[in-house]
């Protein structure tokens, strides 16, 4: 079959990839030069099936109000004339509750464990390199009253096949010597030693590499402009560089997945939640962290990536505004230092902010709407790198009419 799919993010090149496995003639449009250039080049970098709780819970409505008077919230509400916005965030709000947070954790993790046991599949199947790091994450408290609700609040993913581990400081800096300088200043930690990490970006570059080793054909630098229906069936796709005809039509534009949509009467429930990323020369002589980890309280996450360290943090309700500022990246650079002090040359920083495509409930949205040969693979919110390849496969089996291997409920528009 012929297919298009629209987007070269890791969403759309890992689609690519195993629709050409199945044996299918496969294009790729996508608006920047090369792939894995949006979102998924500022991607925090962490593989963290163990981290893959719902933003949806009954602690959010707190944190967003808490949000309009203070800036150090990691849930950020700025008040906007948006529709979309006030109606995506009713929709939020509506899954805030503990019975809702629960299902849709439970959902985002087995999505989460599928799709790591794929990109280790990926990976021997084509040895793309990524900076790769395994050895697991540490997901850090200082809060003692936070560390103890967090070892009981593990009890949902490990009951659902996660290894999890709370430990306290003492057995943390063994696990990552860099954590030594915080010694005093943490309470414990939630050790999840089969998660782990990679540099989003070099990793859907390599495949887009290895997809056109197996004849898929990339049109970079081509904007998609609108898609032409014939009946209930996408006809074509009008881009300012020509027109595209397939057979079946794949959608994985992210944050823009929404906005071709509605040209087509479908309302995804998708928003742009913004994040703020800072990437910085990591130290060297075993002074970087040796693995990842997020500091909880402050919900600011860390990787090594080969020779750099990525810091990302905050969800931004703020729309499709890209914009930021130094002073933006203040306070979770001031998390980082004051856990890892030598870990990087945190004074040569480079900034971007990224838009992370979220529903709701934290889940993506997969197979059809109201046309027969246009699939979804949209809206991975913070975990587009974690869930990129079990997604690509579930979009995969769609396209041939096979079942996927993990139960959809919840994540289609049907």
């Amino acid at each position: 079959m012929k297919i298009l799919v629209m987007g070269a993010g890791v969403i759309g090149v890992t689609t690519a990839y195993q629709l050409l496995k199945d044996g299918h003639e496969v294009a790729v449009v996508e608006r920047r030069e090369s792939a894995g250039e949006e979102t998924s080049a500022g991607n925090a970098g962490l593989i963290a099936p163990g981290h893959a709780y719902a933003w949806s819970s009954p602690a959010a409505p707190g944190i967003l109000l808490k949000s309009l008077f203070r800036a150090d919230q990691a849930l950020r509400f700025r008040l906007r004339p948006d529709p979309h916005l006030w109606a995506w965030s009713f929709k939020f709000l509506r899954q805030c509750t503990a019975e809702r947070a629960r299902v849709n954790t439970l959902r985002k993790h087995r999505l989460c464990l599928y799709s790591q046991d794929q990109l280790h599949r990926v990976v021997a199947e084509t040895g793309v390199a990524y900076d790769a790091q395994d050895g697991g994450l540490l997901y850090l408290y200082r809060d003692p009253a936070r560390f103890a609700q967090a070892a009981v609040k593990a009890e949902i993913l490990s009951e659902d096949g996660q290894e999890m581990e709370v430990i306290d400081v003492a057995r943390a800096i063994r696990i990552d010597p860099a954590l030594a300088p915080a010694r005093d200043k943490l309470a414990g930690a939630i050790f999840c030693p089969t998660d782990e990490s990679g540099d989003s970006r070099l990793f859907t570059q390599g495949l887009a590499a290895a997809c056109e080793g197996l004849g898929g054909r990339f049109h970079y630098g081509t904007t998609i402009r609108r898609l032409a229906l014939a009946g209930d069936r996408v006809e074509k796709v009008v881009t300012d560089k020509g027109v595209f005809q397939a057979e079946a039509y794949v959608l994985a534009l992210g944050c823009d997945s929404p906005i071709l949509a509605r040209q087509l009467g479908v309302k995804l429930p998708i928003y742009p939640i913004k994040g703020y990323s800072v990437t910085v020369p990591a130290a060297a002589g075993g002074l970087a962290p040796r693995i990842g980890g997020v500091d909880e309280d402050n919900l600011v996450a860390y990787v090594r990536m080969g020779a750099r360290l990525r810091i990302t943090a905050t969800a931004e309700f703020a729309g499709y505004d890209l914009s930021h500022k130094p002073d933006d990246f203040r306070h979770m650079l001031a998390a980082v230092k004051d856990l890892i002090p030598a870990g990087g040359d945190f004074d040569r920083p480079s900034y971007r902010a990224c838009l992370r495509p979220m529903t709701p409930e934290g889940t993506p949205i997969f197979g059809l709407g109201r046309q027969t040969n246009l699939y979804f693979n949209s809206g991975h919110g913070h975990m587009g790198w974690t869930m990129a390849c079990g997604a690509a496969r579930i979009a995969a089996d769609l396209v041939a009419g096979r079942t996927p291997a993990i139960d959809l409920a919840g994540m289609t528009l049907r």
